[in-house]
């Protein structure tokens, strides 16, 4: 694999990503605990919902953490530091603070407005969170990256790509999130948002993620010949966790089963998913945009639809239509067309896109900042 080898695959991951979290989002309103957490809760819970939500959240925030990694390895092959820090601030950092000021005061006030609370304005990350991780992931990892970069060929980068080019390299990788896990004790272990363990595990998930890239044709083909391994075992450590463990699940298990779902899905997305298609084109500059603004949508679909007199699925099927025309038409017609706003949703000004475009830059713009 050529350094500027576009990875369609990992574009697709990153979509694929960002779209189940924000089924994941819609699917919260229908579960009571829900409201503990922030979001508008129908009256109706739809409970069946938490099987595949259970199963989902050991590994959705992991996997983003992971892609935005290996959009770092691509993005500093034309870049030196201080452009990388550049392009991400403009990239990352914006986009978190115009979502921190100006996007999650408005799904709060959706959010007292149901709840009959005091209507004020409260600047917070929300569902944004992670940008700031990753943007503080990019400054405390640029030596270290740009060293193995600057070294590809010294002891140190081959000794990483001759570990992972076998199943057992794997191991090394398993046991530092097992580690963390132990170290941090994150109660519960699926809580990312704004906190420490969150903190941790993104750099962690972040920098192998870049060791991935890094490791080259051998790593992509070892997991594409074990990717049944992978995937039988997340599937089984997930049926333990339904039917033996439930709540008590042992650390261990947990992340075992979080990695393996997450090296199948890349295995999986190597195999099927690493070609170009206009609609890729077209969702890859859409989903980063979309998933900042989708909570607007959801908590004002939520507001009108959960008082209707309907059935449970029939709701979550329209607040989850709602939220999606509500985002795309939003990005359709606001975001992709008004060129001083694009920089605010993480997209390049027009002008800009034509000349990165003619560089024939590697252009993963959501794998460096995913979700």
């Amino acid at each position: 694999m050529l350094p500027s080898e576009r990875r369609y695959d990992i574009d697709w991951v990153r979509v694929i990503a960002i779209g189940l979290l924000l089924i994941y989002h819609v699917a919260i309103g229908f579960q009571a605990w829900g409201i503990m957490i922030g979001f508008i809760v129908n009256e109706k819970t739809w409970e069946s919902l938490w099987i595949p939500m259970m199963m989902l959240n050991v590994w959705r925030i992991p996997l983003l953490f992971f892609v935005s990694g290996m959009g770092v390895y691509f993005a500093i092959q034309n870049r030196n530091w201080k452009q990388l820090l550049q392009e991400r601030a403009g990239r990352i950092l914006l986009p978190f603070l115009c979502g921190i000021f100006l996007i999650v005061p408005i799904h709060l006030y959706i959010w007292r407005y149901y709840y009959q609370f005091e209507m004020t304005y409260t600047p917070n990350p929300g569902h944004l969170w992670f940008l700031g991780n990753i943007f503080v992931y990019v400054i405390i990892l640029s030596p270290v990256i740009f060293y193995l970069k600057k070294n590809e060929n010294g002891k140190i980068v081959k000794g990483i790509k001759k570990i992972l080019s076998t199943p057992l390299g794997l191991i090394p990788v398993i046991a530092a999130f097992i580690a963390e896990a132990f170290i941090v004790d994150p109660m519960p272990y699926e809580m990312y948002a704004m906190t420490w363990h969150g903190f941790f595990l993104g750099l962690l998930a972040f920098f192998f993620g870049f060791c991935f890239v890094l490791s080259g044709d051998p790593f992509w083909k070892m997991i594409l010949k074990w990717r049944w391994f992978f995937f039988s075992t997340a599937v089984i450590l997930f049926t333990l966790r339904l039917f033996q463990f439930k709540m008590n699940t042992p650390m261990y298990l947990l992340v075992t089963e979080s990695d393996c779902w997450i090296i199948s899905v890349f295995a999986f997305g190597y195999k099927y998913l690493n070609r170009p298609s206009k609609t890729l084109s077209y969702l890859s500059q859409a989903a980063y945009p979309v998933y900042i603004v989708h909570m607007i949508f959801l908590y004002l679909g939520s507001l009108l639809i959960f008082p209707l007199d309907i059935g449970v699925s029939f709701q979550f099927v329209l607040v989850l239509m709602f939220t999606g025309v509500g985002c795309f038409a939003l990005y359709e017609l606001v975001i992709r067309r008004v060129n001083f706003i694009r920089p605010l949703f993480g997209l390049k000004m027009r002008g800009n896109v034509i000349t990165q475009r003619r560089k024939g830059e590697y252009m993963n713009s959501g794998a460096s900042h995913s979700g």
